[in-house]
This record gives structure tokens, sequence and C-alpha cells, in this order.
């Protein structure tokens, strides 16, 4: 009986700390997503302004 509670109390720490490891994977997803999308539009803006300033060079 005593070994059943272990066996219990064990898979119950398993499936919480799996639980939790889930949470932080979703959100270092979530933060992987908003910093891919900043990249993104810092490299369009930085773009832009490269082509603006050639474009004004040569006018």
């Amino acid at each position: 009986m005593r070994t059943v509670l272990w066996v219990v109390g064990v898979a119950a720490v398993v499936l919480v700390l799996l639980g939790l490891v889930l949470e932080a994977v979703r959100w270092l997803v979530i933060i992987g997503v908003i910093a891919l999308a900043v990249v993104i539009v810092v490299g369009i803006v930085q773009g832009r302004r490269t082509m603006q300033r050639h474009s004004a060079g040569r006018r």
C-alpha cells in the first residue's frame, strides 16, 4: 500500500512538472514570435531608410 502511494505521488509530481515545462515552452514560443516580428519590422524600417538615403544622394 505504501509503494502505491509513492508511485501515485511521483506520478503526480512528474505531471505537475511536465505541465510547468509545457507552460514555459508556450511562453518562450510567444516571446520568440514577438521578437521575430520586431526584428522583421526593424529590418524593413532600416532598409527603407537606407534606400531613401541612397536615392536622395543621386538627386
